[in-house]
């Protein structure tokens, strides 16, 4: 259980990177509309494009961006961020994406619902990484600023998200 939450991967069908062609002209056809809608949540908000994309490799490499993402294996992992039952996902107090939901009237399995959160506990929480995220200048530093401050996923297999950035980024 812990290699697999620290590994962050979720059971949503992530592809190996791998497995892609590494040609950039194909990059932007390969992002779901999941991914391209996060992308250009994150650029709406004020990141810059490469700051959005350190964001959206993390999350691609968590669950693919899919907001109904479980972790693999069963384990506590939820939502785009796999965010941990017991946790941030429905019992932190002050800070969890059931009871942000609710008090919108929203669904949490819902994309935008958890965009928005992820934006909320950046913007209200200082440990989350914001500053960090927003001095990024490069594709790197933008995805260890989220990994590290915002995922805190421990073994974050960073080369995959680093991969994942640069095919937003493209």
């Amino acid at each position: 259980l812990v290699s697999a939450a620290t590994a962050g991967c979720a059971e949503s069908g992530a592809s190996d990177p791998s497995d892609t062609n590494d040609d950039s002209g194909m990059f932007e056809a390969a992002l779901s509309n999941s991914e391209q809608i996060a992308f250009n949540f994150f650029v709406s908000k004020g990141l810059t494009k490469i700051q959005s994309a350190g964001v959206i490799g993390n999350l691609m490499q968590e669950s693919s961006v899919n907001p109904a993402a479980v972790e693999f294996g069963g384990g506590p992992g939820r939502g785009i961020a796999q965010w941990s039952v017991g946790g941030r996902w429905d019992t932190s107090h002050n800070d969890n994406l059931t009871s942000y939901a609710s008090a919108r009237g929203l669904s949490r399995g819902a994309l935008n619902t958890q965009l928005n959160f992820i934006w909320f506990e950046l913007t209200t929480f200082s440990g989350y990484g914001l500053s960090q995220l927003r001095a990024a200048t490069t594709i790197t530093s933008a995805v260890a600023a989220f990994q590290d401050k915002y995922e805190i996923c421990g073994t974050c297999d960073s080369s995959h998200r680093i991969t994942f950035a640069q095919q937003a980024l493209a």
